[in-house]
């Protein structure tokens, strides 16, 4: 059975992610977050949604954006 990148379980329904042409194995979303998404700059919570980026800065909201000195970057337009 396929092996989890991330905690090493065994599992027959085991899936894959590929990502900048490197696959990895997964047994959970749970485990594929921790492995893969990217970590907001300021608070380094895991960013699975789509995030604000700023010249490759990544964050979870504008609020840590802010904190960050990114004052531009808005979760709502105006």
């Amino acid at each position: 059975m396929p092996r989890c990148d991330a905690c090493g379980n065994d599992y027959d329904k085991a899936f894959q992610v590929t990502i900048s042409g490197k696959t990895h194995t997964f047994d959970s979303f749970e485990c594929a977050i921790n492995k893969v998404a990217p970590r907001c700059e300021h608070c380094s919570v895991p960013i699975i949604g789509h995030g604000l980026e700023k010249n490759g800065r990544m964050f979870c909201c504008a609020h840590c954006a802010s904190k960050s000195n990114v004052s531009e970057l808005r979760d709502r337009a105006d």
